[in-house]
């Protein structure tokens, strides 16, 4: 895979771990999420420690496509329905106010962040905009709803964002990691209570935040049930038309987004482990309202979808009274990492930040996603084959596009000589 992100960009230089040390919060994992959540803490005057696995930014957060907004697939009408209208505010004031941190910091940071509008559109009408609009207008919040938001797609109607913002998240970030105290190349095997077990030495903590994507303790929390993961595929052309928006289908099709002269299209979406249209569909929503554009990079991504559309942010379990995770980002991972940051970093100094209830990972589970997970995770369990996840033994499915051994269950990805790609697994696989 070719990314964007990681051209001309020099990948840090950090040391792992190689002795016992101690500290108020151990932050585990180095994706945008875990970087903020240490930067905040620093801030702060609480001493903290990350450790990373790999390098900083190498796991998700270079494949992201770096849209900065309150707009999510999940509508605030839908938020209202399901937990009231305080809550819906709470998620939009946790994303406003994610945005403009983002906007503070970026003044000091040679990123790339341009403001854009954010649009959601639908391609038939029927996906309750003129609604949706109307609530958020009722939040404080001036959402536009238009049949003509000036895509160069037809469309039937959308909703606009006004003000919202896109950045080279690899650049933000190596900025935000300068100083703070990071070990890379450490892969936490196991948590002993508060402390964090690694190959050469452990960190002895007070607090614990678990940021890595997907959590890795089965035992508590119920996240296997609450979770699952899809691939997401991305294409950067040039010689394209620039939009001057960040643009999303409200159902199921493509988004796209411009940098500099390039544009990215992303779709295709499916879940981990199961079959799709891949790249297909963004090279053939390319041709038809695209034409002439010319590929520059393509990768594919991993989304951590929730239950309901609303990510898991806050204490992992009651039984786990100084762990804190956050999880669950769906598409939104780089809005939602700042909004992680604020709300996780109350609450290891002993504050309740004000729009943490939406974000509770202890809400009610009954959703119908709920039995397709359960649906799902069954039905592998009994496909006849040695080649196994080592997450929770799962039956792996061969990604023939992406060269790689695939879980359905929970979105584990082992290389063709079963190498660990991608977590909740553990360690590597035998096929």
């Amino acid at each position: 895979m070719d990314f964007l992100w990681t051209d001309g960009v020099s990948p840090r230089q950090g040391a792992p771990l190689r002795e016992d040390v101690h500290t108020d919060v151990c932050v585990i994992g180095g994706g945008m999420a875990g970087v903020l959540c240490a930067a905040r803490l620093t801030a702060q005057g609480i001493d903290n420690v990350l450790l990373e696995a790999r390098q900083i930014g190498e796991g998700i957060t270079k494949g992201t496509t770096a849209v900065l907004t309150a707009q999510h697939d999940t509508l605030y009408l839908d938020i209202a329905r399901m937990y009231g209208t305080e809550c819906a505010r709470q998620y939009l004031r946790a994303n406003l106010d994610a945005l403009a941190q983002f906007r503070a910091l970026a003044q000091h940071i040679d990123c790339a962040l341009e403001t854009r509008p954010s649009v959601m559109y639908s391609r038939t009408g029927r996906d309750r905009l003129r609604e949706e609009a109307a609530f958020l207008r009722t939040l404080g919040f001036p959402a536009e709803y238009t049949t003509d938001p000036r895509l160069p797609l037809p469309v039937a109607d959308a909703v606009i964002y006004p003000d919202m913002a896109q950045f080279h998240p690899l650049r933000f970030l190596n900025a935000v990691a300068k100083g703070l105290r990071i070990y890379e190349h450490t892969f936490v095997t196991a948590l002993d209570g508060t402390t964090a077990v690694t190959a050469h030495g452990r960190v002895h903590a007070k607090k614990v935040i678990i940021a890595t994507h997907f959590p890795f303790l089965n035992r508590h929390g119920g996240y296997f049930l609450k979770l699952y993961q899809k691939r997401s595929y991305v294409i950067v052309y040039d010689h394209a038309p620039q939009p001057g928006c960040t643009a999303e289908d409200a159902g199921s099709g493509c988004y796209f987004r411009c940098y500099g002269d390039l544009l990215l299209i992303g779709g295709g979406d499916h879940r981990t482990g199961r079959s799709g249209e891949g790249y297909a569909a963004v090279e053939a929503f390319a041709r038809t309202w695209f034409p002439g554009a010319r590929e520059r990079y393509r990768w594919s991504n991993q989304d951590c979808m929730s239950l309901d559309g609303i990510p898991y942010i806050g204490r992992y379990s009651p039984a786990l009274p100084d762990v804190y995770v956050a999880t669950g980002f769906n598409h939104w991972g780089m809005t939602t990492s700042m909004a992680a940051a604020a709300i996780l970093c109350d609450a290891v100094a002993g504050r309740e930040h004000p729009c943490a209830p939406v974000f509770a990972p202890g809400r009610r589970m009954l959703h119908p996603q709920l039995f397709c997970n359960l649906g799902a995770t069954l039905a592998d369990f009994v496909i006849p084959t040695t080649k196994r996840c080592t997450h929770l033994g799962c039956a792996l499915c061969w990604n023939a596009a992406e060269h790689s051994w695939d879980c359905p269950c929970h979105g584990s990805r082992f290389g063709p000589d079963g190498a660990l790609i991608d977590n909740p697994a553990m360690r590597d696989a035998h096929v």
